[in-house]
């Protein structure tokens, strides 16, 4: 290996950190956007969604009051093992939409925290929609 290939290599690594930031900032920005435009009310409240690698979490929460109604993630569901990432989001949707309207909560707000609406985010929110909850 000569020198300029040791440069590119450096040069490309160096881009690729960069971008793994630039991609968490961007998202976090699309967050505090739309956070500033959605809010939660008592006859409204919001459903917020969180991905991780491992996990979904979703939450009902009233923002005038600064209150979660609902909280709900992936490790609570029974059947794990046997469904995949997708199939699991929709499964947490439609549960936390039976644990809301178990709470007086039909309306909702959706917030996909700066998310793309698609795979799994999507698949909670059609989750929700079967569950009974109206977007």
């Amino acid at each position: 290996m000569n020198i300029s290939e040791e440069k590119q290599e450096r040069q490309q690594k160096l881009w690729e950190e960069q971008n793994k930031m630039n991609k968490k900032l961007n998202r976090i920005k699309r967050k505090i956007r739309v956070r500033g435009k959605i809010r939660g009310t008592e006859n409204m409240p919001r459903l917020s969604v969180f991905r991780s690698n491992k996990y979904m979490y979703a939450q009902v929460v009233n923002d005038d009051k600064g209150q979660t109604i609902v909280a709900i993630s992936e490790k609570q569901l029974e059947k794990k093992e046997a469904l995949n990432k997708t199939d699991k989001s929709k499964e947490l949707g439609m549960l936390i939409a039976k644990k809301a309207i178990a709470k007086k909560v039909k309306k909702v707000v959706f917030d996909k925290s700066g998310y793309a609406y698609h795979g799994r985010v999507k698949a909670i929110a059609e989750g929700a929609r079967e569950g009974g909850l109206q977007f």
